[in-house]
């Protein structure tokens, strides 16, 4: 440890990356601190997946996430992999299970990721403070920083942002991280919710709020972008994997397009329907494809419900349009109340994404959330968490 400091390495944030950096860059030698505000560290590792942590995807690639500046998390995700995690998981015996499209969770509990997580840091040295909340930080003569907190005053050469973002605020998310980068110089880009419930308002909102808990495989289409898995109808609006994953790619104002019957030519179905049941009438061949109440519901506002027979091809294929791209119109998102993660956040432009460290401010970092890269839903935050909290950890 360098003369004049307390530890050579101070990280605020005791979530995924920053355990995952204090655990990296103690094993190197480094005398590591961890001062995290909450009574406990990993809150959001702990409630993720319902509580069995979708710790990562085996298909992680840079094309799974959003950022303004598209190739920065390229060389941290090459280095540090999911097979890499998983490797670890292994070491500490956690039995895991491939849900669906390469997302892997905890067999038992969420709270064995923490677990492992604490042991590593243990076992490289590290130190934990909890309910320690920072209260200034300032740059000192010489180089370094000085972290004045609820526990007395720390400083060292390098000092390690892993704060997070502002989605589920109730864990103790705040924007704290973002204030402290802009006080040494940094843009930070605009924030908002991400991987999000979309609310509705008005007649769409009471066409559907009844039929809240019905759930129906779709593909759901913003722009260019789109993503087939399941939607679920809430009180408030639409939610589900495939609405959560477009919500951050859906801005106020865009239009919404759902494939109800993705993965089909809806045009050959109802074609087929009319051919096999002509004097069915479309609400019951829908209830054959779709949920009942749902198909009532769209024959009852969106859809002319007449026996087959009776659509001519024009009529038909107006249907099969509707079926392969009905249009809803949302309002809103739920907000950070509910969001999985922060879009936008730190400019990345001025990190640099082989050791995360600001070109403005030396020996300052900033890693996972609190950066501007963010996720699809199914385990890719975590392992940008564990990606960019390994680099600085190797370097810091």
């Amino acid at each position: 440890m360098e003369p004049g400091f307390t530890h050579d390495v101070l990280i605020i944030g005791g979530g995924a990356a920053g355990l995952m950096c204090a655990a990296t860059a103690a094993r190197r030698g480094r005398s590591v601190l961890v001062i995290e505000h909450a009574n406990r560290v990993g809150k959001k590792i702990l409630m993720s997946g319902g509580g069995r942590c979708n710790f990562t995807n085996t298909g992680t690639t840079p094309a799974n996430y959003l950022s303004a500046n598209p190739h920065f998390c390229r060389s941290a995700l090459a280095r540090y992999t999911p097979r890499d995690f998983i490797d670890l998981v292994e070491r500490h015996r956690i039995a895991y299970h491939e849900k669906e499209l390469g997302q892997l969770f905890c067999d038992d509990s969420s709270k064995q990721i923490v677990a492992m997580l604490l042991a590593e840091c243990a076992d490289a040295g590290a130190r934990i403070a909890t309910s320690c909340g920072v209260e200034r930080v300032a740059a000192c003569e010489g180089g370094g920083y000085t972290l004045y907190t609820a526990q007395g005053a720390f400083t060292a050469p390098s000092l390690v942002v892993a704060t997070g973002g502002l989605s589920i605020p109730s864990m103790g998310a705040s924007g704290f991280g973002y204030a402290l980068a802009r006080q040494f110089g940094h843009e930070v880009l605009a924030t908002r919710a991400g991987l999000v419930p979309l609310t509705l308002s008005g007649k769409p909102q009471q066409q559907l709020a009844d039929l809240a808990g019905v759930a129906l495989p779709v593909r759901a289409q913003c722009g260019k972008t789109a993503f087939e898995n399941a939607m679920l109808v809430t009180h408030r609006g639409i939610s589900g994997p495939a609405i959560l994953q477009i919500s951050s790619y859906w801005q106020p104002g865009q239009p919404l397009l759902l494939d109800l019957l993705p993965g089909q030519d809806a045009l050959e179905v109802l074609q087929a329907q009319q051919a096999a049941r002509p004097a069915a009438e479309l609400k019951t061949v829908l209830s054959d494809l779709l949920p009942r109440r749902f198909a009532q519901r769209l024959c009852e506002h969106w859809l002319p419900n007449k026996p087959m027979k009776q659509f001519n091809a024009p009529q038909l294929r107006q249907a099969a349009e509707l079926l392969r791209a009905w249009p809803l119109v949302a309002s809103g998102t739920e907000g950070y109340r509910t969001a999985e993660v922060t879009l936008g956040g730190v400019d990345t432009r001025e990190v640099s994404q082989a050791s995360f460290e600001s070109k403005r401010a030396p020996g300052l970092h900033f890693i996972g959330e609190v950066l501007d890269v963010t996720g699809w839903l199914g385990g890719y935050n975590f392992q940008w968490a564990w990606a960019s909290g390994h680099a600085a950890g190797e370097v810091v």
